[in-house]
Order: structure tokens, then sequence, then C-alpha cells
């Protein structure tokens, strides 16, 4: 059964910095696309960021360049999200989610972090 679990949400204020988790079990972790997703309060899912399965090639919203970095750990399974000076309008709840190499859809999905960015 494929798992992924998000960690490392919590509240920051305006400009700080948090980094998130993504555990991934179940699956052969080094064969899917990793990325980020976030929902907002009355908003719809937005992507935010998406890194290849070697690591190699990230590709960020446009909203987050230069502030959020992706990253993984395939000996770890493990995806992170570190995220710099933090704005108001980050406050969501932050997703993993896993694509296999050979598809354009998201099969898998972790439960979600909650990132609260105080002004």
């Amino acid at each position: 059964q494929v798992q992924l679990v998000e960690s490392g949400g919590g509240l920051v204020q305006a400009g700080g910095s948090l980094r998130l988790s993504c555990a991934a079990s179940g699956l052969t972790f080094s064969s899917y696309i990793m990325a980020w997703f976030r929902q907002a309060p009355g908003k719809e899912r937005e992507f935010v960021a998406r890194i290849s399965w070697s690591g190699g090639i990230t590709y960020y919203a446009d909203s987050v360049k230069g502030r959020f970095t992706i990253s993984r750990d395939n000996a770890k399974n493990t995806m992170y999200l570190q995220m710099n000076s933090l704005k108001p309008e980050d406050t969501a709840v932050y997703y993993c989610a896993a694509r296999p190499l050979s598809t354009s859809r998201y099969d898998y999905w972790g439960q979600g972090t909650q990132v609260t960015v105080s002004s």
C-alpha cells in the first residue's frame, strides 16, 4: 500500500522559513516524479513545485520561484520543500504527490500539512 506522509508544517511569521518533508512507502520512489501542491481556504489546489526522478530537474510555480527549493533523497524515500521568505499568501495546506514516469497524472497523494504564515 502506497503512503505519502507530509510533515514539517506549522505557524511562522512572514519572512520566516519552514522545511516540509514527504516520506514515501510502498512504491519504488526513484521511479516517480514527485511534486508539491497547495490549497488555500476557498481556493483551488495549485501546483507549487516538481522534481524529476533523479532530482536533476526541478520546476516551480512563478509565485514561489526564488523562495522555495524542492529536493529529494532517493536513499531515504523522502522529498523536501525548503520554504524561505514566507508570505501570508503562502498559507495553505501543502500536499505531496507522486506521478509515474510514464504518465501525466499524479496517482498518489498525501494527507497534507498545514502551513500558516502570519503577517
